[in-house]
């Protein structure tokens, strides 16, 4: 099992040029967790939805992808938004309206009281690690499963809701403690390790505990990097629609090909293996960019 744990969310789009908004499911861990679950391998998202239409819709599209939803918290609180503005180039820049709002309130208590047994392997980011008290309870679901699961890590930082950079970045220190893999774009580094060149402010990031970094690069593929080593992996290429999920489908491609081969934290130390994981996971990405809205591709798609 994959838990996957974070916020759920409806992203309205505003494409340059046009008036209308389109409304897309969205949220960084309810993409991955879509992602993993169309490359069919079990999959559970732990997070808090809504009981209105919107959270109606979230909690359909998880069941619709095949991920499991005995982790969910159910709340008349209603559904988090999103406004993403598109430009020409399909590039979206983001705005959250999330006060009082169902995805920020998930608790330690609820949380750890929903896990399931059996979980290999726990992907947590986003505003989950940035709004409370969400981030307290994924640092607890961390630190429970840190012993005996795989635990990757995706920032996807969105500074304009971090209130306390701080606290936040302490918070995200601490977790990297627990933690495996960490997945990181180069806007996430210009806010986390805003000193360093991309690839030393990786390394940086894995002095606190992580075996592997996995760097995005948009339309130029990623950089795998340990301590030691760093090994560039091109992006296929792919008429871009709009970038919305990419880096999601990203880390949910990679987690998926590391649990169809049965593989665990032991084989991170084979650089070429995650390689080999990391072009999956760019296909992934790519496939995703080529239709709009946070859309993976499918197992069956990909072979």
């Amino acid at each position: 099992m994959i838990l996957v744990g974070g916020e759920a969310l409806f992203d309205l789009v505003l494409q340059d040029g046009v008036d209308a908004l389109h409304g897309h499911p969205g949220g960084g861990p309810f993409n991955a967790a879509r992602t993993i679950g169309r490359l069919e391998q079990p999959v559970a998202y732990l997070g808090r939805l809504s009981t209105d239409r919107f959270g109606e819709r979230l909690h359909a599209m998880l069941a619709e992808d095949g991920v499991d939803l005995r982790c969910i918290v159910h709340t008349d609180d209603p559904t988090t938004l999103a406004v993403a503005e598109v430009d020409r180039e399909g590039v979206a820049r983001y705005r959250f309206y999330e006060r009082g709002t169902a995805a920020p309130g998930l608790t330690p208590e609820a949380a750890l009281a929903v896990l399931p047994d059996g979980v290999r392997f726990v992907h947590v980011g986003t505003l989950g690690l940035a709004l409370e008290p969400i981030a307290t309870a994924l640092e607890a679901v961390v630190e429970r499963l840190a012993g005996s699961a795989l635990i990757a890590v995706d920032p996807n930082c969105r500074p304009w809701v971090i209130s306390d950079p701080d606290a936040y970045q302490t918070r995200m220190r601490r977790v990297l403690s627990h933690s495996h893999v960490l997945k990181v774009s180069e806007e996430d580094l210009a806010y986390l390790e805003p000193d360093l060149p991309a690839v030393e402010g990786v390394r940086a990031l894995l002095e606190h505990g992580p075996t592997v970094g996995l760097l995005t690069r948009g339309p130029n593929g990623a950089v795998v990097i340990t301590r030691t080593a760093e090994v560039p992996v091109p992006a296929p290429r792919a008429k871009v629609v709009d970038t919305i999920g990419a880096g999601d489908a990203f880390g949910g491609g990679f987690l998926g090909w590391w649990s169809e081969r049965g593989l665990g934290p032991d084989a991170l130390a084979k650089i070429d293996t995650v390689v080999e994981a990391t072009r999956f996971a760019c296909l992934v990405a790519a496939r995703t960019c080529s239709r709009p809205g946070a859309s993976p591709p499918y197992r069956h798609e990909l072979d």
